[in-house]
């Protein structure tokens, strides 16, 4: 190699250094100049200051009638100087220390996030200045890409050019979400605290501080203890900036921020934030104001509070049963009521339509219903005896087995060893069409435990994947959205009426019907039966009792119940023909109460076939008496005594 090479070689690296820097370059201009392109048309200074008002939501019950209204919460703008300077200590002191030193985007705060993030593997640390954070409030999405985030650090540029320190500030302060529909200190002052923004103690600023980063999570009326650990961080970091002394930090953890008492927020809060979801895939995210008119039945929901009051507050500690969840739909799968747990103040996560849990036994008509599809019948026979399949040993909950059996026998005492030789009789994959056929929309395992319920599913999807039962074979789509419109204005949506869809044959739902109402008359779920009308329905119990179900029916409603712990601590030996069938009975004797007794298929063959059954009894029973006389002499009534 000659000398020059080496010379050559670097030359070489330093100009394809160049040149990728050069392209790198180039192709950052390029994206921020699209990321421009694209930003919205620059607001005037007058339009900033103009308090945006998000639009507002009157959902209607089923009859028209008011039911709740939704919508944004704003107070009036406060100007930074007459706010305590301790709340915006607090905010600058855990969102942008650094808010007087930059302009707009802090590359010292961004690399040190940067650098923080890949030490930790996640995202642990934002970068975005208060600006940033400002810009993105008034001006875009909160969707998270990069073209946005350039976006965002533009209009931040821009805000610093055309606006002081002081101005960003107040606006910034009078416009950030806060959580619970806040916008601004000044209504979350108000919505949490009672008072305004300019009287807000310190423990009260922390805990609002800390709200910008997660307002759902860290809202206090979401969780309190969670807000006040948050407000606790907040705390530390103003002691790090000098804006409060130890003493001062002291105090505020011992006179913690206390809530005064919102607006009632029932359990009809459950069904609205269902509803509002299906609202946004039905016409997308509104920006006008809307009424909506749902399938909500105020009377319903209120028997349903008394039922869960009475049913579940007398046994839940005893019982280790902290949470339960109801819904209830007509026979065209609309959602009358909705449960979505004990107390929606203290947690608005819905157990009836977001949680996913085992659902146990109440799985097993779907097993049957595959039974029946492939030429079984409520009398055909079944061995109840010790099986393995595929390693794995079924057990029956009562540790016993019973021989021969009859399918109706085997739904009736919620047998697991006949559950599991019909679905392998038939096919698991049988057994799963049917399930989303019926209307479960959950992933369900194709495993040998699928007979048991061992796939999880929510509440409403189960619930609703029994009304063809109650229907004879029809469904129509769960829903809880009759119309949207404009006030006074034209309709956005209105529900189509469209004829029921056959997702079962009507002899198949009136023998499921037969058996489930077997079920309630001399099975696991004799405690659900109501005291003046034909219902069916069936238990269910997870593994070591973590969850507990009572799915059932009449010709008019069908109600799920369930009754666990958020965290599947297992329950007392609580199992499905336990409370949830007594909270069951409760509530549906108080929502037929005055109604006619409409005829429920199934029900006639059963009582037939019990009339039958005792015929039969009453004929072996005598047969047997005229048998055990054989030979003997007859008693000498006259004296009174059997000569031997």
């Amino acid at each position: 190699m000659s000398a020059s090479s080496p010379k050559r070689w670097r030359r070489y690296g330093r100009n394809a250094f160049i040149a990728s820097c050069l392209a790198i370059t180039v192709t950052l201009v390029g994206f921020v100049g699209y990321a421009a392109a694209l930003l919205p048309k620059p607001p005037t200074l007058s339009d900033i200051w103009d308090q945006r008002g998000a639009p507002s939501i009157t959902f209607l019950d089923r009859k028209g009638n008011i039911l709740m209204k939704r919508g944004a919460r704003y107070g009036s703008l406060v100007p930074l100087d007459e706010l305590p300077p301790h709340l915006t200590d607090a905010f600058l002191a855990i969102e942008d220390r650094r808010f007087y030193q930059h302009y707009g985007i802090d590359l010292r705060g961004l690399t040190r996030a940067i650098w923080v993030n890949y030490q930790e593997g996640r995202l642990a640390q934002g970068g975005s200045t208060l600006t940033q954070q400002l810009a993105k409030n008034l001006f875009l999405t909160p969707e998270r890409t990069f073209a946005r985030k350039i976006q965002e650090m533009l209009l931040a540029m821009w805000l610093e050019a055309n606006l002081s320190k002081k101005e960003i500030l107040t606006l910034y302060l009078n416009r950030i979400y806060l959580g619970a529909g806040t916008y601004g200190v000044e209504a979350a002052a108000q919505y949490y605290f009672g008072k305004s923004a300019r009287d807000v103690s310190i423990a009260e600023a922390a805990l609002l501080a800390g709200l910008p980063q997660a307002p759902s999570r860290y809202a206090p009326t979401a969780n309190l203890d969670r807000a006040h650990r948050r407000a606790n961080l907040v705390l530390n970091k103003m002691v790090e900036t000098g804006a409060a002394s130890h003493g001062e930090v002291f105090a505020a953890r011992v006179q913690p921020a206390v809530l005064v008492e919102t607006e009632a927020s029932g359990s009809a809060n459950y069904f609205v934030d269902w509803v509002t979801e299906e609202l946004s895939e039905l016409i997308g995210r509104p920006d006008m104001n809307l009424v909506v008119k749902t399938t909500f039945d105020p009377a319903l929901q209120l028997k349903a509070e008394l039922a869960l009051l009475s049913a579940l507050e007398p046994k839940r500690q005893q019982l280790n049963a902290d949470q339960a969840a109801l819904v209830t739909l007509d026979v065209e799968g609309g959602v009358r009521a909705m449960i979505g747990g004990v107390s929606y103040d203290q947690s608005q996560f819905n157990r009836a339509a977001q949680a996913k849990r085992q659902p146990g036994s109440a799985f097993k008509p779907f097993v049957y219903l595959a039974a029946l599809e492939e030429g079984m019948s409520p009398e055909s026979v079944m061995e109840d005896a010790p099986l393995t399949v595929d390693k794995w040993q079924p057990q029956n909950a009562s540790g016993g087995y019973r021989g021969i059996v009859t399918l109706t026998t085997a739904m009736e005492k919620s047998i697991n060893t006949v559950a599991v030789r019909v679905s392998e009789a038939v096919g698991r994959d049988k057994v799963i069409g049917i399930a989303q056929r019926m209307g479960i929309e959950s992933e369900l395992s194709p495993n040998p435990s699928i007979a048991l319920g061992t796939s999880e599913v929510s509440l409403l999807e189960l619930t609703g994947a029994y009304v063809p039962f109650a229907t004879g074979g029809v469904t129509h789509e769960r829903h809880g959205i009759l119309s949207v419109q404009i006030p006074d204005g034209p309709f956005l949506y209105e529900r189509p009426v469209l004829p029921p869809e056959t997702v079962i044959q009507r002899a198949h739902a009136v023998e499921m019907t037969y058996m489930l109402y077997q079920v309630m008359q001399a099975g696991t779920g004799r405690a659900a039966q109501l005291t003046d009308r034909p219902a069916a329905g069936k238990t269910g119990t997870s593994q070591d009792f973590r969850d507990a179900w009572f799915i059932g029916y009449t010709p008019t409603l069908i109600t799920g119940i369930w009754v666990g712990n958020d965290d599947g601590e297992p329950m007392k030996r609580v199992g499905g023909g336990g409370l949830p069938a007594q909270f069951w009975k409760n509530f549906m004797d108080r929502a037929h109460y005055g109604q006619e007794i409409a005829e429920l298929p199934g029900v006639e063959r059963a009582v037939q076939t019990a009339q039958m059954n005792s015929k039969a009894r009453r004929y072996l029973r005598d047969l047997s008496e005229k048998l055990s006389n054989v030979g003997r002499k007859k008693p000498n009534r006259r004296r009174g005594w059997w000569p031997f």
